[in-house]
C-alpha cells in the first residue's frame, strides 16, 4: 500500500460541479469561467448553477431568490442562544451549534437541496446577530426584497449598502462557493457517506473550515498586515518571518502553482475599497508582502492564495475580523451541499486504510508487574 498523506492527489469521486487548473491559475464552476462569473453573474444565478446544474431562466431565477428570501428568518431558539454566546464564544463554534439547531428544528425529510437553501439563507442572519450583539446594536431583521448580499450587508450596517459594496461582497461570496475537493469538502462527504443527515455533514465542515490552515487563514492574514503597521516595514518583517521557518499567510496552496485566480479578483476589489486611511494603508501593506513574497517564494511556485485579500475585503465592508470564516461557510455551503447531493447518487463509505507500524505479539503484562 502507498501512504499518501493528506491523501495527497487521491481523488474519491468523478465531479461535474468544479475544475480547477492549478498550473495555469484557472477556476471553472459547471464550466463557466470564474472570471466571466464574477463579472456577469451574481449570488443567486452561481448558487442555482452549483445546485441545479445549469444557469437559470428569469422564471426559474426570481422564484430562487423568493426561496432565499423566504428563509432568511431564524427561530426563538437560535436567536436566544446566539445573544447568549456572542460575546464570548467563538463565531465558528456559535455557527456550528446553530446549523445542528437546525437539524434538530428541520422535521422534514428528503429534500437535499431544500435544506441547503434553508442553511444558506439562515447562516448571513446569524453572522449579522452575532456582530450586532456584541455591538450592543440593536438586532436588524432580514428584509426579503432585497437580494442576498444587499440584505447580509444591510443586517451588518443596519442601512441599506450601496450597489457598488453589494456588488464586492456578491463576488466574494461567488469566489468562496466552492474550490473542489477541499478538507471541508471532504468532512462533508466522509459524513454523508455513512447516510447521515444534511446537517451533520456541515457542521462537519464548518468544522473543519475553523482551522487556521484552511477557512481561518484569511484572518490571520489580516493580522499579518496590522501587525507589519506600515509599508516600510514589510521587507525586514518578510525576511524575519522566512528566515525563522515560519509561513507567509495568505500564500502557498496544494493545488495552484501560480496565483489564485480569486485572489487576483479579490485584489482588485481590495484595491476599489481602499477609500480611508486605515485600508488604504492596509492595502498598500498587502501589496508589497505580495510582490516580495513572489519574488522569494514563486520560484518553488508559492503564491498569494484567496485568503491573502478577501479578510482585508471582509474589513473593509464592515466584518470583525474573527466573522471571516463565518463569512467563508456562508458561501462554501453551497459547494458543501452540492458535492454531497452529487456524490450520494453514487454513495460509497468513505474508510480509508492505515498503515500499522507498532508492534505485534506483545505479552500483556498484570498490572502489579507493571
Amino acid at each position: 500500500m502507498e501512504l499518501r498523506k493528506g491523501l495527497e492527489d487521491i481523488a474519491i469521486k468523478e465531479t461535474s460541479i468544479t475544475y480547477i487548473d492549478g498550473e495555469l491559475g484557472r477556476l471553472y464552476y459547471r464550466g463557466y469561467s470564474i472570471f466571466d462569473l464574477a463579472s456577469f453573474s451574481n449570488f443567486e444565478e452561481v448558487a442555482y448553477l452549483l445546485w441545479y446544474g445549469k444557469l437559470p431562466t428569469r422564471h426559474e431565477l426570481d422564484d430562487f431568490k423568493s426561496r432565499l428570501a423566504e428563509e432568511r428568518s431564524i427561530s426563538e431558539d437560535i436567536s436566544t442562544f446566539v445573544k447568549r454566546t456572542a460575546k464570548f464564544g467563538n463565531p465558528m463554534d456559535i455557527l456550528r451549534t446553530t446549523v445542528s439547531m437546525m437539524g434538530l428544528e428541520d422535521r422534514s425529510e428528503g429534500d437535499l437541496i431544500g435544506k441547503a437553501i434553508k442553511m444558506t439563507a439562515k447562516i448571513p442572519t446569524i453572522i449579522s446577530l452575532i456582530q450586532r450583539t456584541r455591538r450592543n446594536q440593536e438586532f436588524v431583521e432580514p428584509d426579503p426584497s432585497l437580494s442576498h448580499s444587499e440584505n447580509f450587508l444591510y443586517m451588518i450596517r443596519g442601512e441599506r449598502p450601496s450597489p457598488s459594496d453589494t456588488r464586492v461582497l456578491d463576488v466574494s461570496l461567488m469566489l468562496h462557493m466552492d474550490h473542489e475537493m477541499n478538507a471541508s469538502t471532504m468532512a462533508c462527504l466522509v459524513v454523508a457517506s455513512t447516510l447521515s443527515d444534511i446537517y451533520s455533514s456541515v457542521v462537519a465542515g464548518i468544522s473543519a473550515l475553523k482551522g487556521p490552515l484552511h477557512g481561518g487563514a484569511n484572518s490571520e492574514a489580516l493580522k499579518q498586515f496590522m501587525e507589519i503597521e506600515t509599508p516600510d516595514n514589510v521587507e525586514k518583517y518578510v525576511m524575519n518571518k522566512l528566515s525563522s521557518g515560519q509561513r507567509l499567510m495568505g500564500f502557498g496552496h496544494r493545488i495552484y502553482k501560480t496565483m489564485d485566480p480569486r485572489a487576483k479578483i479579490l485584489k482588485e476589489y481590495a484595491n476599489q475599497l481602499s477609500k480611508n486611511e486605515e485600508i488604504k494603508r492596509l492595502f498598500e501593506i498587502a501589496n508589497r508582502v505580495e510582490e516580495i513574497g513572489i519574488k522569494i517564494l514563486g520560484k518553488r511556485g508559492i503564491y498569494p492564495n484567496v485568503d491573502f485579500y478577501s479578510g482585508l475585503v471582509f474589513y473593509a465592508m464592515g466584518f470583525d475580523p474573527d466573522l471571516f470564516p463565518t463569512i467563508f461557510a456562508s458561501a462554501r455551503v453551497i459547494g458543501w451541499t452540492a458535492h454531497v447531493d452529487e456524490y450520494l447518487k453514487d454513495n460509497k463509505l468513505i474508510r480509508p486504510k492505515a498503515i500499522y507500524v507498532g508492534d505485534l505479539g506483545k505479552r500483556y503484562v498484570p498490572i502489579e508487574e507493571r
